[in-house]
């Protein structure tokens, strides 16, 4: 990681957990301001007091001078117009997630759907955005899938694996992120070794027969940094369909690497490698079925970093390349077994230069070319023959941002983006923000106006439901947000935005009787369909989203509350002012715990979500529920930690889609080590 600017102190061992100091678990540096012990004392018991009530805190740990790289360049967090939340190692370990998505729940205004246990088709939501309208981002690789209906990442396969560090960048994010950012960002970094030679090993086992193992090893040097690691996850799961009895399980093995070569003073050559391979079993809309899924990815990264004026400009050229590979059996057919069958592979080729005027002036630019391959069918139950049919889409970019400081405590930021791509054409966005801080990070006031756009996708655009005109979506996103730190005692922010997103993608019926318009055969074809693909909706989400964390002696206490209203606009419609399906309008999340000097941390967690329609049209509702985890972990020798959680203590039975089932109480125990 980039070295923190502006950090004098040792990191910020207020809000890390004990055990973790004592193991040697370093945390970004961060600036604190202390307070006098009275003081301390009386708002550390206000944030204890607030635990109870659902509007609390995120163990965000974005103050100070935490850096962030999701704006693609290190910023420190107090130069940020944009809402960001940071949850760094200790954070990441204190939580014990199994999945990725796992830990992004407990941040701010995220919601999640997943039709099953792990594994299954999962959907994430940032800020009430459909789930592919946003960016998924591991060690500078951006993930996607072209063959998904969205275009999209999926979410199912990526679990914690190697990733130390989560950045979740909320709003429009097209400027530097292009097609896709509406909702936000969601950039994660594997670990980086910070010792000639070291290694890391994570082992734990619980209800289900599930059984997670992962290790890492990897080194330091004058002239090579390196790290390899692998992961192996497998257990009997749930039953994917709510109604049924037989256990769907899920086996995924995983791979990571990075490589930085320093060939000269000032250059250096970064190789990037992420790679997966899962197998899912999962039920069928009539109940239990022996069908199961094969999903392979892999991202591979190359680039070439140089700097030129003395350092001044930081040049970086990349060549990028991720596929998924989707296929799915059912093993009751006869004759052809293999009921779907997808190939997705995105090519980029990536400028990015970061040209420093001074440290207050700074500005980021860069141009892209992405190429995106899909080829998909759906093979009938005969011997007859299927097609494999490819589709393409070529896209370039250029984009620009410049970051201002024209006196101490106030930045000025603002950018553009001009994408052309070889369907729908021209395509320009545009941000603007700023962030003020008068007293070095203890208060910060932001506000933001961002644009996005979601180019259609390869699936909605030549699918026999495709519609090749189609445009792309558009949005404007604006917020404004404060924190307030007082150094270990407590910490506050408060974000209120607004996203109003319209060309909507959705899928339009034909008539069920008469003449069939044009657009209603499928393309080049006499073939009737009974829908398409169309700009038709619109939509506005606003919310309040409130967090706070403190810290007394050895009691803790955080928590985060987010109120989403996220409506169907669309005019004439009959769903218009209707909350959007599966977002629900209020999310909190809480925990408080003890840590204490002799390396033992245990907390109780809990996290609420609101009611939501399970459908975009229909009354149909997905109940509230309130989850309830327990969470410990000593640290019993130098690197060396036991750590042990009870998720849905209650056994509460709940869904996220209608239909589906869901984890009931499971009880983990594992080891984690660091040599």
């Amino acid at each position: 990681m980039p070295a923190e600017r502006g950090c004098n102190s040792s990191p910020s061992d207020s809000f890390r957990p004990r055990s973790l100091r004592a193991a040697g678990v370093d945390v970004v540096c961060v600036k604190e301001k202390r307070l006098n012990s009275s003081f301390a004392a009386t708002a550390t018991g206000l944030v204890l007091a607030l635990a109870a009530a659902p509007a609390l805190a995120d163990e965000s740990g974005n103050d100070g001078a935490v850096i962030v790289t999701a704006l693609r360049t290190p910023v420190a967090a107090d130069r940020v117009s944009a809402t960001v939340t940071v949850l760094d190692e200790p954070a990441i370990v204190a939580q014990q997630p199994v999945a990725l998505t796992d830990a992004l729940l407990r941040t701010p205004g995220i919601s999640l759907s997943r039709n099953g246990g792990y594994g299954t088709t999962t959907s994430l939501r940032i800020r009430g955005a459909d789930a592919g309208q946003s960016v998924m981002v591991i060690d500078g690789m951006r993930l996607s899938d072209p063959s998904s209906t969205a275009g999209g990442y999926g979410f199912s396969n990526l679990l914690l694996d190697d990733i130390d560090r989560i950045e979740i960048l909320r709003g429009p994010q097209s400027i530097l992120w292009g097609s896709d950012a509406i909702g936000g960002v969601v950039n994660v970094r594997t670990r980086r070794p910070a010792q000639p030679l070291e290694g890391s090993l994570a082992v734990e086992a619980g209800t289900h027969d599930t059984v997670s193992a992962r290790a890492g090893i990897g080194g330091t040097s004058q002239a090579v940094d390196w790290r390899l690691s692998a992961s192996r996850f497998t257990t009997d799961g749930i039953s994917a369909r709510s109604s049924s009895t037989e256990d769907d399980g899920y086996t995924r093995s995983g791979a990571s690497g990075t490589v930085t070569v320093r060939l000269a003073p000032g250059v250096s050559l970064d190789l990037r490698g992420y790679w997966s391979k899962s197998n899912n079993d999962f039920d069928g809309t009539s109940g239990d079925t022996l069908a199961y899924g094969l999903t392979e990815e892999w991202s591979g990264y190359a680039g070439l970093n140089f700097a030129l004026l003395g350092g001044k400009l930081v040049n970086r050229i990349a060549v990028l390349q991720s596929e998924t590979d989707r296929e799915n059996y059912d093993p009751a057919r006869s004759i052809r077994p293999l009921t779907f069958d997808a190939h997705g592979r995105v090519r980029r080729f990536e400028y990015q230069g970061t040209y420093t005027f001074s440290d207050a002036v700074q500005a980021v630019f860069g141009a892209e070319r992405e190429e995106q391959r899909m080829t998909t069918a759906s093979p009938a139950n005969s011997a007859a023959a299927y097609v494999l049919t490819p589709t393409r889409v070529d896209t370039n970019s250029v984009y620009g941002e410049l970051r201002v400081s024209p006196v101490t405590g106030l930045t000025l930021n603002g950018g553009a983006r001009y994408s052309d791509q070889s369907r729908f054409g021209g395509n320009t966005v545009l941000s603007a923000g700023a962030v003020y801080t008068p007293n070095e990070g203890a208060t910060v006031l932001r506000a933001s106006y961002s644009q996005g756009y979601k180019a259609p996708s390869l699936y909605q655009m030549f699918s026999i439901y495709g519609a090749a005109d189609l445009a792309p979506e558009k949005a404007k996103g604006w917020e404004l947000g404060a924190e307030q730190n007082f150094g270990e005692a407590l910490r506050l922010s408060a974000t209120w935005f607004q996203r109003d997103t319209d060309n909507l993608i959705d899928f339009a019926y034909c008539p069920v009787s008469g003449a069939q318009p044009d657009i209603c055969y499928i393309p080049g074809t006499a073939t009737t369909r009974f829908g398409y693909y169309a700009n038709v909706k619109a939509a506005r989400a606003r919310g309040l989203e409130l967090a706070a964390q403190g810290r007394l002696g050895v009691l803790f206490a955080s928590g985060n509350y987010s109120w989403i209203e996220a409506q169907d606009r669309t005019d004439g419609s009959s769903t218009y002012g209707r909350q959007l399906q599966r977002v629900p309008r209020h999310l909190a999340n809480a925990e408080a715990g003890i840590d204490l000097p002799q390396g033992l941390r245990a907390s109780v967690a809990a996290r609420y979500s609101g009611e939501s329609f399970n459908a975009a049209t229909g009354t149909a509702k997905l109940d509230d529920y309130w989850l309830i985890d327990l969470r410990a972990q000593w640290e019993i020798a130098q690197g060396l930690i036991v750590q042990g959680r009870v998720e849905n203590l209650t056994d509460k039975n709940y869904e996220t889609v209608a239909g589906y089932g869901t984890l009931g109480r499971t009880v983990t125990f594992g080891t984690r080590s660091r040599f």
